[in-house]
């Protein structure tokens, strides 16, 4: 019997886990993943609604942003319905022409191609240079 009893003193109880079939499941599951995501469709995203009305005002002066880089600016419902094709230098100068004494704000519509940095820093000179409301002017799908 003691031969018994001292064999069993002799050997410890390990308390540590097997972690190696985890990881070898996490890695099957990685490579799941992996294969599987480039397959799975783009997700379509539901953006925020920024204001109440979301409607366009009567009267603006309209910044035009063309694929190619081209500006030109307009006047809607105030009169003078010429188009001006002008530089990125002249833009603010001839909207600050073209509003005149009224108060109108400045729109800026741009073509869907156009990267979105161009826009955002036209947006941003025009605010700064301008202090007039400006937005951005998009048209609803169908």
């Amino acid at each position: 019997m003691q031969s018994r009893s001292s064999s069993r003193r002799g050997k410890r109880l390990v308390s540590d886990i097997n972690v190696v079939p985890y990881i070898d499941v996490m890695l099957v599951l990685l490579v799941i993943f992996m294969v599987t995501a480039p397959l799975l469709p783009p997700a379509t995203i539901d953006l925020a609604r920024a204001g109440g009305g979301g409607s366009s005002p009567e009267r603006y002066v309209e910044v035009q942003v063309k694929t190619n880089g081209e500006l030109s600016v307009r006047r809607v419902n105030a009169g003078d319905p010429g188009l001006r094709v002008v530089k990125r230098g002249d833009l603010d100068s001839t909207v600050v022409q073209m509003r005149g004494d009224e108060a109108l704000p400045i729109v800026i519509t741009a073509d869907k191609a156009v990267p979105y940095g161009e826009v955002a820093a036209i947006l941003g000179q025009l605010k700064q240079d301008s202090g007039a409301r400006v937005g951005l002017l998009v048209q609803p799908e169908r």
